[in-house]
């Protein structure tokens, strides 16, 4: 599939999956370059540590000789595409080409409605200390090399991009009903989820805490990791301190041993626990891969924590109920005796007005929340819901929370401020740290 006399151009090369997919190729040792809009991303920073070429989108950029790769944000109307087929270059999508490529290697694909990024990152870590690896995170992560012999992805389940892949190992974190502006209803979430079980060739490694996953049928065996000891894995004896989770793993009545993770919250522990079934199921040694999930640093705004003065300012993707739900609890258990202050910036409208409840619900776990006005994304940029019919549905005294608008957060102190959402938040967080920085020293 892949030649070292091509070079591979990328259309939307600072998306996180494009950027992480270039970073391969290119670790791998193939010719690469991208375009994109002239606006920083942070996905870009890495492929201009690795030198990739990026360009301003141009239709000039496609010259004859090139294989391209699309991002999924851009339609085929787009010139750079125009350009490639009046050209008849070869032309794949982002999760086509992907699909192809992993063919190659055991593969690992990691799926769910919440938590394939740090399921990714966990997985990718690990096993890099056991075996040659490539891996693509959600993040905008990627690493390729030439003697790689795994593939560890993060598979994506918007628009059934998934079916794209037959990995060996499928992992599925949870289903839950995300993207309404797709998928219909939460059975239809799962219905995708079960044609992606049929695409796995070894195995399936699935939580048995999920009702949905339990309904799986597959032509290969399932395996399901848990806390009951009805799963084929489970943990047991669990304790969560302020330093992370410890707990005892067990395949049946066989113990796998003692594993500690850095990490915070419930689910995390079951992140550990599907790496830790797939790695078993690969043959690796249970102490080997203790030793190597006790050092996992994390992934890109999942859990990021910074110190800012007497506050603990922590950035994270939580964009769905489920999501803010666990990190709320993954703050409590690092934090448990300091406020925790939810500033959250919604995610499409459609997303907001199919589950305003359950947002609300989750978000009224914090002790004190926020809001920010919903994300304009290029997928929606209007809808029926504004951030006031959120904002009235949670308990106490709720601001709207803006770069313009930072004071309501000025007078907390020694709390804990998560910044939730998967928009441009992480600027907001960005912007508060410097203004409370400002105000803090000033005061010195």
């Amino acid at each position: 599939m892949l030649s070292h006399d091509t070079l591979y151009h990328f259309v939307g090369i600072k998306g996180s999956g494009m950027s992480a997919l270039a970073l391969i190729l290119h670790g791998s040792g193939y010719n690469v370059q991208g375009s994109d809009i002239a606006k920083y991303f942070f996905t870009q920073q890495e492929l201009e540590n690795k030198q990739i070429t990026l360009l301003e989108f141009n239709p000039e950029n496609i010259q004859a000789g090139q294989t391209i790769i699309a991002g999924n944000a851009f339609n085929d109307e787009h010139p750079e595409l125009v350009r490639a087929r009046e050209l008849g270059l070869p032309i794949y999508r982002y999760h086509d080409f992907l699909g192809k490529l992993i063919a190659s290697f055991t593969s690992i694909a990691i799926t769910g409605s919440h938590g394939k990024t740090s399921t990714t990152g966990l997985m990718a870590h690990t096993l890099s200390h056991l075996a040659p690896i490539n891996y693509l995170i959600g993040d905008g992560t990627g690493f390729g090399q030439l003697n790689a012999l795994y593939f560890a992805i993060e598979a994506c389940e918007y628009r059934r991009h998934f079916l794209a892949y037959q990995p060996d190992y499928a992992v599925m974190t949870n289903v839950d009903f995300d993207h309404p502006d797709y998928y219909q209803s939460i059975d239809d979430v799962f219905s995708a989820f079960q044609t992606f079980a049929t695409q796995a060739k070894k195995a399936i490694v699935a939580c048995g805490e999920d009702t949905y996953l339990q309904k799986l049928v597959a032509d290969v065996p399932v395996y399901y990791y848990g806390f009951s000891k009805d799963s084929d894995f489970y943990a047991q004896n669990i304790v969560r301190t302020v330093d992370g989770s410890a707990f005892d793993v067990f395949r049946g009545e066989e113990s796998l041993g003692h594993f500690t993770i850095p990490t915070y919250g419930e689910h995390n522990i079951l992140n550990a626990l599907s790496v830790i079934a797939v790695l078993t199921l690969e043959g690796f040694n249970s102490s080997d891969i203790a030793t190597h999930l006790a050092t996992f640093g994390g992934v890109k705004r999942r859990f990021s924590v910074k110190q800012v003065y007497d506050l603990t300012v922590i950035d994270d993707y939580a964009h769905h109920p489920s999501e803010i739900r666990a990190t709320i609890d993954a703050a409590k258990q690092k934090y448990p005796n300091r406020k925790v202050v939810a500033i959250f910036q919604p995610h499409t409208f459609s997303r907001t007005v199919a589950l305003l409840e359950e947002f609300s619900e989750a978000l009224n776990l914090a002790d004190e929340v926020h809001l920010v006005d919903i994300f304009n994304s290029a997928r929606e940029t209007k809808g029926e819901v504004t951030i006031q019919d959120l904002a009235q549905k949670i308990k106490g005294n709720v601001e709207i929370i803006s770069s313009e608008h930072l004071s309501p957060l000025m007078n907390d102190h020694d709390a804990v401020l998560l910044f939730m959402g998967a928009g441009d938040i992480d600027n907001l967080a960005r912007q508060f740290e410097t203004a409370y920085g400002q105000l803090k020293g000033n005061k010195l």
